[in-house]
């Protein structure tokens, strides 16, 4: 069926009012006190800018915990420029912020018989977070690590004494388990538990006579174990999982006498599993064993005689609560449909906290409030109500779940994947189409809110499809691990099929398709303009992989193990031979669609090298790409001034590329030399 493609008046309209003011020839600039540089972008036009601000001034309020009297939470919110710590004393209260520092804070955990409160930050973005003390009472702080290693996994001993972290402090590599003892006189830190591999070694909780630690070590996405560590002796005992036979093993916490313990396990199945294992005689009780879908959370009340758990069914949370006696649960009615994070029991026991997420409102904090008994149903009370820049969420348009077929087949069909598809309202004809491609490659797009689709679907009239293609988690292990080592290019397949499908649906105009992501979804956009650029009209790499190779060479120490087991052994030739084969910077030639990419000068995990060298190689074959780069970021951009300059120039880059009737620019042109993207067009 022939497609008309036609665009709506207005969106003509800013498109051209966007596009007339970009002058002949871009040089190198920056904004942000020179924090911001900007190689080959135009100037965004004030009209881009107003257009889009009240998409950039939406906040959050995620739940980080209970003071200690258990009647007021500490919620994490920006007024300024990055995220910091709040307070709310009741529901509907204002938020009193009470620190007041120019990066942002990360980890929060309140110190349990205290008011004192440890947190997380780094500087730059580096990631080589310290860990902080906080007194809200007179706002001074002291760090209690090193100053220099990565620190982070806090967790705390029920009486408050002692705090254990993971941290690379011993050589810069490893990832260890200190415990540092707080005294009235200062503070002093033990190496716990020293890394004996390249895995991911981190606390997670106290027995209740602080005398051993749940210990959780993480090897890949397949594969992680659950230890105890007994802190006189220092006995390590393996609780759950198998060094040979792998599985997906998360810790949850002791039950209420330390005779057992409560731990995720995909062992028996596709799905992750809330289990309980009696650690003296290693008998062990399924306890969901009737849910079909991966339990991704489970907390416990202080005294350890209330549960909670959330189940990840399609990419959206249910809550369940759950006696850790005698193994019943049930789930909670009504609540908002979304994606729920951050429970957290009160020092009673009787309220959980928990942050929700909805397509259409952004995460708030709630609280349930459980004083009957927690099986019956929960009051839920909303504490805070975050700020939308005025628009109206009501408009905003919800995902559609769909799942369209690939390359290969199951059980004689056709392999389904999945994908959230939003469509923009009142369009005329097939609509452009921007393909999001999420990171990881174990983790999963889910219907977050999210201003900056919405924001694409009303200012520019795209549809957005976000795809979970082989790799992704949260269908099973056998679907997480289908792009593992040499099929690691199948998944990009899988965007290859998803091409195939905009092409049979009526309101998508598959001659105007780009790719954007963040990360390994950086890769996946390098990859698929590298295979598909006859098919796209743009991509966005953001924070991307460009070579293996390379990455695996000048990723931070610390994670370099980690990521080989999911990517391969660069050391071992023919893995290397294929990584380099796959690479997209060694396969510019094959690129032939206009690139923006966006980097992070101290990126820990993505080195700005892979940026680099992929903005190097499409410039020295002729191919046009905007650059920008955040000298005072890392992993993505966590400070406003960055993300809202990166907001508007990727809506500008869109409309130029996206907004226009297909041309064949590249096919004619694709042996010339190109010296910027204004000369492409």
């Amino acid at each position: 069926m022939s497609k008309q493609r036609l665009l709506p008046a207005a969106l003509v309209a800013v498109s051209l009012a966007w596009s007339a003011v970009t002058p002949a020839a871009v040089e190198t600039r920056t904004l942000n006190n020179g924090n911001l540089v900007m190689e080959d972008i135009p100037p965004v036009p004030d009209q881009v800018a107003d257009d889009l601000n009240r998409y950039q001034s939406v906040r959050s309020a995620s739940v980080l915990g209970w003071t200690e009297e258990g009647d007021a939470l500490y919620v994490s919110t920006r007024f300024g420029e990055v995220n910091q710590i709040h307070r709310v004393d009741r529901p509907g209260g204002a938020r009193q912020q009470l620190t007041f520092f120019t990066e942002p804070v990360g980890q929060v955990e309140p110190r349990p018989q205290s008011r004192q409160i440890a947190f997380t930050m780094d500087a730059g973005g580096s990631e080589d977070a310290q860990i902080f003390l906080f007194d809200p009472a007179t706002g001074d702080s002291r760090m209690l690590t090193d100053g220099e290693s990565r620190n982070g996994q806090i967790a705390w001993s029920p009486d408050g004494s002692l705090v254990a972290y993971q941290s690379t402090r011993r050589n810069g590599r490893a990832n260890d388990i200190w415990i540092t003892r707080l005294s009235a006189d200062g503070h002093t830190s033990t190496l716990a538990l020293e890394s004996p591999d390249g895995s991911w070694w981190g606390p997670v909780s106290f027995s209740a006579d602080n005398s051993r630690l749940l210990v959780q070590q993480y090897i890949s996405s397949t594969n992680s174990l659950v230890h105890v560590l007994d802190l006189e002796s220092g006995e390590l005992q393996r609780v759950a999982g198998d060094s040979e036979n792998q599985s997906r093993n998360y810790a949850g916490d002791f039950d209420s006498d330390g005779s057992g313990i409560f731990y995720v396990s995909d062992q028996r199945g596709e799905f992750a599993q809330l289990v309980h294992r009696n650690l003296a005689t290693g008998e062990e009780r399924v306890i969901t064993d009737g849910i079909a879908w991966d339990v991704s959370s489970v907390v416990l009340s202080d005294d350890r005689r209330r549960g909670a758990f959330t189940i990840n069914e399609n990419g959206m949370d249910q809550v369940y609560l759950f006696n850790p006696r005698n193994m019943r649960y049930r789930k909670v009615k009504d609540l908002p449909i979304g994606v729920v994070g951050g429970l957290t029991f009160n020092g009673q026991g009787d309220k959980l906290a928990l942050s929700i997420n909805t397509p259409k409102t952004p995460t708030d904090t709630f609280v349930l409030n459980l004083r009957r008994t927690p099986l019956r149903h929960a009051e839920l009370e909303r504490w805070t109500k975050s700020e939308v820049g005025g628009l109206d969420t009501d408009s905003f348009i919800e995902p559609e779940l769909v799942h369209y077929p690939t390359f290969d087949t199951v059980d004689g069909e056709a392999r389904k994947i999945p994908a959230f598809v939003y469509r923009p309202r009142d369009t005329e004809g097939p609509v452009p189409v921007v393909i999001s491609i999420h990171g990881g490659p174990e983790a999963q797009y889910r219907p977050y809110f999210s201003s900056t689709y919405q924001l694409w679907l009303q200012k520019l009239g795209v549809a957005v499809i976000a795809p979970n293609v082989r790799g992704s988690a949260g269908y099973g292990k056998t679907y997480v691990a289908l792009d593992n080592g040499y099929k690691r290019e199948d998944s990009v397949r899988d965007i290859g099929a998803l091409l195939d499908w905009i092409d049979t649906q009526p309101d998508l105009d598959g001659d105007r398709v780009a790719v954007f992501g963040g990360s390994y979804g950086g890769y996946m956009v390098l990859a698929s303009a590298m295979h598909y650029s006859d098919r796209l009209r743009a991509a966005v790499d953001i924070v991307g992989i460009s070579n293996f190779v390379t990455f695996l060479t000048n990723t931070r120490d610390y994670r370099r193990d980690l990521r080989r087991v999911e990517y391969g052994n660069e050391r071992d030739p023919d893995m290397r031979a294929f990584l380099e084969r796959i690479s997209p910077s060694n396969n510019v030639d094959k690129i032939r669609v206009p690139m923006l990419v966006v980097q992070g000068e101290n990126d820990p995990r993505v080195p700005v090298t892979e940026a680099e060298q992929i903005v190097a190689a499409l410039r020295e074959g002729g191919k046009p790409v905007w650059y920008m780069n955040a000298l005072n970021e890392g992993h993505g951009y966590r400070k406003k001034e960055n993300r809202d300059v990166f907001s508007q120039v990727t809506a500008l880059f869109f409309s130029q590329h996206l907004l226009e009737k297909p041309v064949s620019r590249w096919k004619m042109r694709e042996n010339d030399t190109v010296q910027s993207a204004e000369q492409a067009l």
